[in-house]
């Protein structure tokens, strides 16, 4: 199945009546297979609505999502978790702190019934940089570069095509941030993945993105291509306010 992405009219309020708030009212945009997308935009834009809407961690969505040509709620959760996983900004949160890396890896395997558990754990380790001792650590005993790169090992170990990106370098030094985007491209040459990307940081973009949409109050502003940063080629005003605003500081530095 391709994992081309397609969202049309998505929209979603939270609370109920008077009080609602419609934080996504109508969202467009469409992700080619084997693409690095980004959604860029202030906190509070909808950015991460929108994958976990994908994802279906949030389901009380209205509108349309496709994943290879399928309605993805009409894509059984086993099969949907099959074909899409999720990496979170916080490797902190997001892995069980009483939970080896072994208990992580293996947990999913075992639901969906696959065999080979010790060489598929040691191939996906080896795969986002770390050596086989790592299986049998806790997150206590890692580093947040590392936990991180666990949390892409777990993502992995189903072998998705489409990969959601929440922030996966935010919280990390600085000095780790451009290990772990290395490491995202190359696992996007090598197994074909498609990408979809949130982030605040247009260096995160031009670094990693074929193209990108910027989202204003949980609406796309506008579809770029990655060239459309340098020289500023945006044309709605807030996304050419964002690029210039990054373009300053970046020339500052």
């Amino acid at each position: 199945m391709t994992s081309n992405v397609e969202i049309r009219n998505l929209s979603i309020s939270f609370g109920e009546g008077p009080a609602a708030v419609k934080v996504l009212p109508g969202v467009n945009f469409s992700v080619e297979a084997g693409e690095c997308f980004g959604l860029v935009g202030e906190s509070g834009s909808g950015k991460s609505t929108v994958l976990r809407c994908i994802s279906m961690l949030t389901d009380f969505w209205q509108g349309q999502i496709s994943i290879g040509g399928r309605n993805v709620r009409d894509i059984p959760r086993l099969e949907r978790c099959r074909l899409l996983q999720m990496v979170f900004q916080d490797p902190y949160g997001s892995l069980h702190p009483r939970q080896s890396v072994r208990t992580t890896l293996s947990e999913p395997l075992k639901i969906h019934g696959l065999d080979d558990h010790e060489g598929r754990m040691r191939r996906v380790i080896r795969d986002v940089g770390l050596t086989a001792d790592f299986i049998d650590r806790f997150p206590h005993q890692m580093s947040g570069g590392q936990r991180q790169r666990i949390a892409i090992a777990r993502a992995l170990i189903l072998e998705p095509s489409l990969l959601l990106l929440d922030e996966p370098t935010s919280a990390l030094d600085v000095s780790v941030q451009a290990e772990i985007l290395n490491l995202l491209v190359r696992l996007r040459e090598e197994r074909g993945l498609t990408y979809l990307m949130v982030t605040h940081d247009l260096a995160v973009v031009d670094h990693m993105c074929d193209r990108f949409a910027v989202m204003l109050r949980g609406e796309v502003t506008e579809v770029l291509p990655r060239a459309a940063i340098q020289g500023n080629h945006a044309t709605h005003p807030y996304a050419r306010e964002l690029i210039g605003a990054s373009l300053e500081y970046e020339g500052a530095l």
